[in-house]
């Protein structure tokens, strides 16, 4: 699952319960700040999503809840896992972003943590969580495919 695509992109985590759980209305990409060991932690594939979201405070974005794991060769100096996280992004983005939160009272969740570049991206989406019948329809779908396909595998061989 992890590795490279084609636009020089490497996968670092991804948050598909988000999938799960709510309607992706739109998305965007984000720098973050990070310190040297939780960039380290990264390239060993050591962070989680499950359950993080963005908030904003003085016209700033801040990831909360997102899993850095120490890293494994750091001393004391090491970053603590659960720390908020500052992203990086334009002040119109900023304010678009926060505007839908406080009118629309929808959710920003991170989607996924990649390198590009050399550097840290986040993909965060504008969402709307789902209702449980939604859930249900979601699944249903996914495992219709998922008969198809088998079928469809089953006739060619």
């Amino acid at each position: 699952m992890a590795g490279k695509s084609d636009s020089g992109e490497k996968l670092i985590a991804s948050n598909k319960k988000a999938f799960h759980d709510y309607h992706v209305l739109d998305k965007f990409e984000a720098g973050m700040e990070l310190t040297g060991t939780e960039v380290k932690s990264l390239r060993d594939r050591g962070a989680t999503l499950k359950d993080s979201y963005v908030v904003f405070k003085a016209g700033e974005a801040f990831l909360f809840g997102a899993h850095i794991s120490p890293y494994t060769h750091g001393n004391r100096e090491n970053h603590d896992p659960e720390r908020t996280r500052r992203l990086l992004l334009h002040r119109r983005e900023i304010e678009k972003l926060e505007s839908q939160v406080v009118e629309k009272g929808l959710t920003i969740v991170p989607l996924r943590l990649y390198f590009k570049g050399g550097r840290v991206k986040a993909e965060i989406a504008v969402v709307r969580g789902k209702k449980l019948y939604d859930k249900r329809e979601t699944e249903k779908k996914r495992e219709a495919d998922r008969e198809t396909a088998m079928a469809i595998k089953r006739a060619r061989g």
